[in-house]
């Protein structure tokens, strides 16, 4: 499939059944990466600010665990969507932030934020 292909294109495509080599939906594997309940909401954080520490994502998300802030922090690392730095100083510290992968699902969610607003009262 072309990356660069328009949404007209895309539209034409799809129905024509645009697979991946795997012969899946090429939108499964990004689901995959973003399914739970958390992702979604630290993306966002990350948006508003970045680079931020562990304890300012845990303060900002309402509701999370340590593990589970731990456990989403690093599945989104492991897929090349967040990065970590570590800073070994007194106090250590570790602060987050979206990598170049990460930024580039921004205009997914701008998107998605537009349907939100349109059809979610």
């Amino acid at each position: 499939m072309n990356k660069e292909m328009t949404y007209e294109e895309y539209t034409r495509e799809v129905k024509n059944c645009i697979l991946t080599d795997a012969g899946n939906c090429p939108v499964t594997s990004l689901l995959a990466m973003l399914q739970g309940k958390w992702k979604f909401q630290l993306i966002y954080e990350l948006c508003i600010q970045d680079p931020i520490r562990f304890g300012e994502l845990r303060k900002n998300i309402k509701g999370i665990t340590n593990t589970m802030l731990t456990s989403s922090l690093r599945e989104l690392e492991r897929d090349g969507l967040v990065s970590r730095i570590q800073f070994n100083e007194i106090p250590p510290h570790v602060e987050y932030s979206l990598t170049e992968k990460g930024k580039a699902l921004l205009p997914v969610f701008y998107e998605m934020t537009k349907w939100g607003f349109q059809y979610i009262p």
